[in-house]
């Protein structure tokens, strides 16, 4: 069988004007993900990566530390189907609708640094309506459509694949939760209850073979726990 190693990106600017850009953390923790690989002795036949600047230099800055032989690891591949949905765009798609529920939300979401668990309250709100198909907004990437995107990439990798390869996947927590939901079958709901659990830089494996993908390990972060320091596990 062959193996899909989805990674979450690092740690990035919560609450900067550029969220897109990994934090010092950020960058502590692929190295870590890179030499933890390193000590389990696994070398991938394919890396791939979203377009976003934070899924990239996660996979850079693992893949640096992954493997220092001459052969050195595979050239990094870019697929848009990896991106994350844009969910400031969601969130201002349904703000009007979000102020009727918190008419502080524009002062929170503003510093959603200082208010993580006002802004986690509200983004919820926001996701369930946008999940739910039934509050459609004009040019705003529908959940149905981000399935779509997400689900066209893991099947150019199924048809792409030898039946051994070791796949790494580097994107974010939505795209993980859009595949979790293809793969196990949960409603979309539930699928985000995951999502919410989701380490940056843990790592969620398929199995494969052929077209048939089962969920074989979910939110691995053990590369973070090992280094016994609590900073280090995040999720943003």
């Amino acid at each position: 069988m062959g193996s899909i190693y989805l990674i979450r990106h690092a740690q990035a600017s919560f609450g900067a004007q550029d969220y897109d850009v990994l934090s010092p953390l950020g960058y502590r923790q692929a190295e870590a993900l890179g030499d933890y690989l390193a000590q389990l002795g696994i070398h991938f036949d394919r890396c791939i990566s979203g377009e976003l600047h934070r899924q990239q230099d996660t996979a850079r800055t693992t893949l640096a530390r992954l493997d220092r032989s001459d052969k050195g690891p595979p050239p990094l591949e870019i697929d848009a189907a990896f991106n994350e949905f844009q969910a400031d765009a969601v969130i201002r798609a349904h703000l009007p609708e979000l102020l009727e529920v918190e008419p502080n939300a524009l002062h929170i979401l503003r510093n959603a640094a200082s208010h993580r668990a006002e802004f986690q309250r509200l983004f919820t709100f926001v996701v369930h309506r946008w999940i739910s198909g039934e509050h459609e907004k004009e040019e705003l990437e529908s959940w149905s459509s981000f399935l779509e995107r997400v689900a066209g990439g893991l099947e150019r990798l199924l048809e792409q694949a030898e039946k051994s390869d070791k796949i790494a996947v580097f994107t974010s927590g939505g795209t993980i939760t859009a595949l979790l939901q293809r793969i196990i079958g949960v409603p979309a709901v539930k699928a985000f209850e995951l999502n919410w659990q989701i380490v940056n830089t843990s790592l969620s494996q398929l199995k494969f073979r052929g077209r048939e993908v089962a969920l074989a390990s979910f939110n691995s972060h053990a590369h973070l726990q090992l280094l016994k320091n609590p900073e280090l596990v995040t999720h943003r």
